[in-house]
């Protein structure tokens, strides 16, 4: 596997809850944000190019997240992406969020490729799964 796509995330102070740390809601947003920013990086535009230039999309059903450490505006926060399977109709990512070296959550974010404009499932398109597959680990 290349090395997995980065991106990066300031935590600002209206992120945070009275205990001075990241509001729960806001680590799953920052972690789909980080996977909208993996297709953009890799197809040249991210799900709203996907699903009006191609008709191309890909809603969640299932997501997994495990909090390792409390996440605060001290630091960058580091989100690591790579696929990780590529089914039939959809499609597996996960998704490490660090800050100063320390693992803060990490993820599995399972998404359906669909039409977009019938929102009927389907295959993934053949230039995505020629784009996908080399970045799965084995």
């Amino acid at each position: 596997m290349a090395d997995p796509f980065e991106y990066v995330i300031r935590v600002g102070w209206g992120d945070c809850d009275p205990a001075k740390i990241a509001y729960t809601a806001r680590i799953p947003a920052w972690a789909i944000e980080a996977i909208d920013a993996w297709w953009e990086h890799h197809l040249g535009g991210g799900w709203y190019q996907m699903e009006l230039d191609r008709n191309v999309g890909t809603p969640f059903v299932h997501m997994t997240l495990d909090f390792r450490a409390p996440i605060t505006p001290r630091h960058r926060l580091h989100c690591a992406v790579w696929p990780t399977e590529l089914g039939r109709k959809s499609i597996t990512f996960h998704v490490a969020g660090s800050q100063d070296g320390q693992l803060c959550f990490e993820g599995t974010f399972v998404c359906v490729f669909t039409v977009a404009d019938a929102f009927q499932s389907r295959k993934p398109p053949d230039e995505i799964r020629a784009l996908v597959e080399p970045l799965i680990p084995t």
